[in-house]
């Protein structure tokens, strides 16, 4: 290795299959949401032949908002809200949402959507805020749960994401991330690798007229840790009592740790 190449090859990052400059990175992330924010939901419900939806129903089940005491939860890359009207649904009447997302174009379609829904009638249950996973613009220890659906894989920098993750968390906090995963059974990798290769980018084209963001999505799982790197990640990070569980033959996985002091 020739000198300064630990730190060319430190300062790149994967976007899909191609290598790109680190800070580069978010900005084409970015353009890839604005491209799809529109369509990101239905195109969720397309995709997955709607099994987004049974899997963040775990998610939430898994976080169990509490119905009696106040509860502070931060949902991160949530922009159209659909894992944060989930929480204020499970929990109680003094449940709180914060839904932080770098793309205000997501963001703008969550805030529709909680008014049309009406799920603030008060003003005060769900916030919408941009900013970044990797310096969040909030409070240390002001959230007692932290939940991350199909975004991490996005952040350029995912271990400053899960420092971050900590710090806003309060001790005895947890940390949820849903995010896609690799296949573990025999056969559906090898069907579910022929659909996300040339069935999903040809969905793109059709439903949101882009199947170039589409295939970086379905590139973007591919170059993802496997769960026990991922898990590796979150105890380095801090988090204790780490675990991750395998939904639908490991196409997704959702990974949990605890803040505990």
């Amino acid at each position: 290795m020739k000198a300064g190449d630990g730190a060319s090859e430190r300062a790149s990052a994967d976007f899909g299959f191609e290598r790109v400059a680190l800070d580069e990175k978010q900005g084409r992330v970015d353009s890839v949401f604005h491209s799809v924010a529109r369509r990101y939901d239905i195109m969720n419900d397309l995709m997955s032949a709607g099994l987004h939806r049974a899997w963040k129903a775990q998610l939430v089940s898994m976080l169990r908002p509490p119905q009696n005491r106040a509860f502070a939860h931060l949902d991160v890359a949530g922009g159209t809200g659909d894992v944060a009207f989930r929480v204020l649904a499970a929990g109680g009447p003094r449940t709180r949402v914060t839904v932080l997302d770098i793309n205000e174009s997501m963001l703008r379609v969550g805030a529709e959507r909680a008014r049309e829904r009406k799920v603030d009638e008060a003003g005060d249950r769900i916030a919408f805020v941009t900013g970044n996973a990797e310096t969040l613009p909030l409070p240390d220890a002001s959230f007692d749960a932290y939940t991350i659906a199909f975004g991490i894989r996005n952040v350029p920098r995912i271990e400053t994401a899960l420092a971050e993750a900590r710090r806003v968390l309060k001790p005895g906090g947890r940390f949820l991330c849903l995010e896609f995963s690799a296949v573990d059974i025999p056969l559906l990798d090898k069907i579910y690798d022929a659909y996300s290769f040339n069935v999903i980018p040809r969905i793109g084209a059709r439903v949101a007229g882009d199947a170039e963001s589409y295939r970086y999505l379905v590139e973007s799982i591919r170059k993802f840790p496997t769960r026990g790197a991922f898990a590796g990640m979150i105890e380095r990070a801090g988090f204790r009592h780490v675990t991750d569980r395998a939904l639908t033959g490991g196409i997704v996985a959702i990974h949990s740790g605890w803040k505990v002091s």
